[in-house]
Order: structure tokens, then sequence, then C-alpha cells
């Protein structure tokens, strides 16, 4: 995945775990330790891609489009373009196919395809389950 949607998750993840409530930009990136700059374009994308919904002034900020369950990591990579999602050589070679195989063909093949099953099969809901596991244990 790029930086753009690694980033994108944690700031998600972040506005998910807050159970509804709308965060500033400022605030998201300052809690995932995000640049503040990048963050914001990242959720302007967002936004234009229906995943967030922004709102400027008091009582504005971030909040999810759908529920954090309904949400998932491929939404946000689909949304961000992520180049994991296209189907493309590994190595770059401008033909690869079963039948034109290059040398990592039957490895990415593989490896592609339990990636593409992880980022459909977990969900918003889960990063935040994992950040509140993580704010619990640092608590203690």
């Amino acid at each position: 995945m790029t930086q753009s949607t690694g980033y994108a998750i944690t700031a998600l993840g972040h506005v998910a775990s807050a159970g509804g409530k709308a965060q500033f930009i400022k605030d998201i990136a300052e809690a995932t330790r995000l640049p503040h700059p990048y963050l914001a374009k990242i959720i302007h994308t967002l936004a234009r891609r229906g995943l967030v919904i922004t709102r400027r002034g008091v009582g504005g900020g971030v909040a999810l489009a759908r529920e954090p369950q309904d949400i998932t990591l491929h939404d946000i990579a689909y949304a961000l373009d992520d180049p994991l999602l296209e189907e493309r050589c590994m190595l770059g070679a401008a033909e690869c196919s079963d039948e034109r195989a290059c040398p990592a063909h039957d490895f990415w093949i593989h490896h592609r395809a339990e990636q593409i099953t992880f980022l459909r099969e977990t969900t918003l809901a889960d990063v935040a389950a994992f950040e509140a596991r993580q704010r619990a244990k640092n608590a203690s």
C-alpha cells in the first residue's frame, strides 16, 4: 500500500474510535502523529469520494460517511487509487500473464490475492478496536 493509504487508514481509524463524533484534522494529525498538510489533502480526497463528511466551524470536523463496520480498508485504498489494487506485474514487466509470466508471477498472484482479501475483510471498526486496545494498554 502507499503511504497515503496507510495514513488514511490510521486517521479514519482514529475518527472511528471517537464513536461518531467529528474530529478536526488538526486534532487527528496530532493524535496520530501524521503530517497535518498531507493529511488534509488525503481527507479532502476521501470526502470527494464519499467516505467522510467534512464540516467547517464549531461542531465541524471530519466524520465517517458510513458506520465503521461498513467501510473496508479496500474502500479506502480504492478511493485513493492505491496501485496495489491494479493488476500489474510486481517486477514492472510490460507483458506479464499466465502465458508470459515473469519470474515473480506465481508469487505475486498468490500474495496480491491474499492482500486484497485482507483489505476487503478488514473494516474501520477493526482498526478502531485495535486502537482502543492500544490506548488501554498504554494507560495501564
